[in-house]
């Protein structure tokens, strides 16, 4: 259970391109963002819709993978750990950013049209 302590399960859909560099001849990082909905009903018993993003991080071999196969719009499962950093900005502001690093993926299938 002691893996359970920073753990994230998302599924959601990508909301850009994933943004791929090359760091060295063996490090590659993609960065993506994807949504997540949710729905429920207010006081007044209407449905309201929320939309959730979160920025993704991967590595290595899941980065390749990104970069090859997922696209705007792809529905994915991520697993992984939430992380936050800070940097400064051009302007000197400090800014703060909660990323999920994460260490599984899968692509979920298209649905089949009939």
């Amino acid at each position: 259970m002691s893996n359970l302590r920073n753990s994230v399960r998302l599924m959601g859909f990508l909301g850009n391109d994933p943004e791929v560099k090359t760091i060295s001849e063996k490090k590659k990082v993609a960065n993506f963002s994807i949504a997540t909905n949710d729905s429920y009903r207010n006081d007044k018993g209407e449905k309201v819709e929320e939309t959730q993003w979160h920025n993704l991080v991967l590595w290595d071999r899941l980065a390749s993978l990104a970069e090859s196969y997922l696209h705007k719009g792809s529905e994915i499962t991520v697993e992984g750990k939430l992380t936050s950093r800070s940097y400064t900005d051009k302007e000197g502001v400090k800014r703060y950013v909660t990323e999920i690093v994460v260490s599984e993926l899968q692509m979920q299938s298209k649905k089949s049209q009939s």
